[in-house]
């Protein structure tokens, strides 16, 4: 089928979810304007590209259409993910992979923006962070969850709230929380319970690991060296006997020679030996390998007598051969069964969502939205992310050799008008061969003027338009 026909075809499919068939042009409209070469992917210069001819209407149904109408999110990632996951093959096995991103911006008044961490900067900053959820195979994957963080000095101010269009039911929840949320929403609606992987952000977070367990989910998640484990052959002992008043007792008990270690100095015991080299994929100009040892143990909790005794689950250790301390830990739910490979091959799986936000910002304008509500910034998201998932769509058909997939769309879309002047750029000078100057004398020639007369300047109204933006 050619290509052209396909995507009028997604569309279709897209724009059975939004409820009123009139929003098919906006949609399309949208995601061709996604889709184009353009610098800056905001409403306005799509809509100059989309249709020239008529690009302040076409502004504002864009606008409209992103901003204020009232179509499903989640409704639209469900029918991106049903045209795309089909095409992905899960033979090798399949993930969900969870993270977060971040949208610098200035000022307080967009949704959900404050001082954080940005990981875009690397640093403490005013930005804004959404958690999404991608499913992954090992030739590509899709977001297929997308929800903004909103911190609590945007959770509990009303005025803001209500300003922003921030629906009532959505209430202060950590990331981690947002992320179990996602997936319980997934597996509600029959997905399947894939391996989850996340980073160090989520991993150390106890609830959220049991979260996953809970959900019956697997997991491999990366966690801080300061994560306590009891270590291989080292059990706590049983809880005291129970006295028959109250409640029993649960806490392990440990003394001075049972005791419960950090990762990293559990890691700087192990002799070389315990280390091996394993590659996970080819990188961009070698295969990528690194030292990496799995052991055993059991997570100690936390250190104030609340921790139960928990089962024994995989520390996954990455210490390039070189450095002077480890570089990276994991903890794994995987079977007790699963070769070191699995886990390393699993562990480095998550670049395949850094790989999503990498092409969605450069080459889709995830970032590139200029409104300040909740409605406008999910909707955006949700566009942004059906065009990629047309194009990923299009490459895992192709094979993963395919080129020039992103810019498909080689339509003769018109030129802009030559004297389009975009909304907010300074006003133009009037054209100066249509007013009727006195033309000043050449040197050495003597005008002639009437005692008292003044020279004027005789402009043509009808050269004169009002333009407005």
């Amino acid at each position: 089928m050619d290509i052209s026909k396909e995507y009028e075809h997604y569309m279709t499919h897209l724009a059975e979810g939004l409820g009123h068939a009139d929003r098919h042009s906006g949609l399309s409209g949208y995601c061709t304007g996604l889709m184009l070469p353009l610098s800056r992917k905001s409403v306005e210069p799509m809509a100059a590209r989309v249709d020239p001819l008529h690009a302040s209407a076409r502004h504002q149904s864009l606008h409209h259409f992103v901003a204020k109408a009232q179509w499903s999110d989640p409704e639209l990632l469900r029918r991106v993910a049903q045209w795309v996951v089909p095409v992905m093959d899960f033979s090798a096995g399949g993930w969900w992979i969870i993270d977060d991103t971040g949208f610098p911006k200035k000022g307080a008044h967009s949704v959900g923006v404050t001082r954080q961490y940005c990981g875009v900067l690397g640093k403490q900053d005013n930005c804004q962070v959404a958690v999404s959820i991608s499913l992954a195979c090992e030739e590509g994957s899709l977001p297929v969850a997308w929800q903004l963080y909103l911190p609590h000095n945007w959770a509990e101010d009303a005025v803001r709230r209500k300003k922003a269009g921030i629906p009532e039911d959505i209430e202060f929840a950590t990331k981690p929380q947002i992320a179990l949320q996602q997936l319980r929403d997934l597996l509600g609606d029959g997905a399947p319970r894939h391996c989850v992987l996340a980073d160090a952000g989520y991993g150390i977070d106890y609830a959220f690991r049991q979260g996953l367990t809970d959900l019956g989910l697997d997991y491999v998640v990366g966690i801080t060296s300061a994560v306590v484990v009891w270590p291989p052959g080292v059990e706590p002992l049983p809880p005291k006997p129970y006295s028959g008043m109250g409640r029993p007792p649960v806490v392990p008990r440990r003394t001075a020679k049972r005791q419960p270690v950090n990762v990293k100095t559990l890691a700087q015991g192990l002799p070389d030996s315990a280390f091996q080299n394993i590659s996970w994929r080819e990188g961009t100009n070698e295969r990528l390998t690194g030292r990496f040892a799995a052991l055993r143990v059991r997570c100690a909790g936390s250190n104030v007598g609340k921790a139960r005794l928990l089962p024994q689950q995989w520390l996954l250790i990455e210490w390039p051969a070189g450095q002077a301390e480890p570089e990276k830990y994991y903890l794994s739910t995987l079977p007790e069964t699963a070769a070191l490979n699995d886990l390393v091959r699993a562990a480095h799986m998550r670049w395949r969502i850094e790989r999503d936000y990498q092409d969605l910002k450069q080459d889709l304008g995830l970032g590139h939205y200029e409104g300040r509500g909740w409605r406008g910034f999910h909707h955006h998201a949700s566009l942004s992310i059906a065009a990629y998932g047309f194009l990923m769509a299009q490459r895992l058909k192709a094979g993963s050799d395919a080129s020039g997939k992103k810019n498909f769309i080689d339509r003769q879309v018109p030129a802009v008008p030559k004297d389009y002047v975009p909304r907010g750029s300074p006003a133009r000078a009037t054209s100066r061969g249509k007013l009727h100057h006195n033309v000043a004398p050449p040197t050495g020639r003597r005008t002639r003027k009437r005692p008292g007369a003044l020279s004027a300047l005789q402009l043509d109204k009808s050269a004169f338009t009002f333009v407005t933006q």
